[in-house]
């Protein structure tokens, strides 16, 4: 993808009065030589990967062979048939699916990575599914997946670089901008969806228990799925932020640069430096001796 900067990715679209999707097909259809409805169908396939996966999730417990993996979507989803029907219910319940599915090496997609896998889904599916815009979801994952790629070319995606902020952050800030394009929102709302997402989530640690991606990892998805749903609605209400996108990427990595090594992925720090989270390993450990 040829834009370097969120600023320069709305302000072409804004130019030509397109949405930022349209801007983004484009791109790539001309960058890969790939006509329009392939580029369509391939996102699509995609996402039909990810209701799979939050499907699965949902009504077949998982259990992973550390233990650590405890059916929490499906017992969350029986919970919340009968007590809350409401979105961010559905939401919380699908961001868990989508990443046990991931901690028990189910098929996902990575979006932008594994640890932060049930983000996308579970916020751009759900919205979709409870406001009717299925028509829509292709060209907000387009959107979401823009936002992906500067975000890494800028700071980073990689827990192992940047935290957890990188990871599930940035997915947070992917999805935030999804329900702009999926609303037909103006572009310039995406910057605020996206400053005010990352901001929200600056700091955030990677500390994996046993460096196993799934405590605290599975329920981090929920949190930065309700950040971005959260997020959506101070935008849609108007709400603004005084520092523009690119400024709060920026600000992302000087935070992940200066993060020490122990709160990066290597399971030192944080929770993972916990007694119980250590006592915790030394047991699947053992257990692979």
């Amino acid at each position: 993808m040829s834009f370097t900067s969120i600023s320069e990715l709305i302000n072409l679209a804004l130019n030509e009065n397109l949405p930022v999707a349209e801007v983004i097909i484009r791109n790539e259809s001309e960058a890969l030589g790939t006509k329009r409805e392939a580029l369509l169908e391939e996102m699509q396939d995609r996402i039909n990967i990810m209701r799979s996966s939050m499907e699965k999730g949902l009504k077949e417990a998982q259990y992973s062979p550390s233990g650590l993996t405890d059916a929490k979507a499906y017992n969350y989803e029986k919970w919340r048939i009968k007590n809350d029907d409401s979105i961010y219910a559905k939401v919380i319940a699908r961001a868990l699916a989508v990443a046990e599915v991931n901690a028990c090496m189910g098929r996902i997609v990575a979006a932008p990575t594994a640890g932060s896998c049930g983000i996308l889904p579970a916020v751009l599916l759900t919205y979709a599914d409870e406001y009717g815009l299925e028509e829509r979801l292709v060209e907000s994952f387009f959107t979401a997946g823009a936002i992906g790629v500067i975000i890494a070319k800028n700071a980073s995606i990689s827990g192992a670089e940047g935290g957890c902020q990188a990871e599930c952050g940035s997915a947070s800030a992917m999805a935030a901008a999804g329900l702009v394009e999926l609303e037909k929102l103006s572009p310039k709302l995406i910057d605020t969806a996206v400053s005010l997402s990352l901001q929200n989530v600056l700091g955030l640690v990677c500390d994996p228990v046993a460096g196993l991606v799934e405590v605290p990892c599975v329920t981090r998805n929920v949190l930065c799925s309700v950040n971005a749903l959260s997020c959506f609605s101070m935008v849609k209400a108007g709400l603004k932020t005084p520092i523009p996108a690119d400024e709060t990427v920026k600000a992302m990595k000087q935070v992940g640069d200066s993060l020490p090594e122990t709160l990066k992925e290597t399971a030192k720090g944080g929770i993972a430096s916990t007694s119980a989270a250590k006592k915790i390993a030394c047991e699947i450990f053992a257990k692979k001796a």
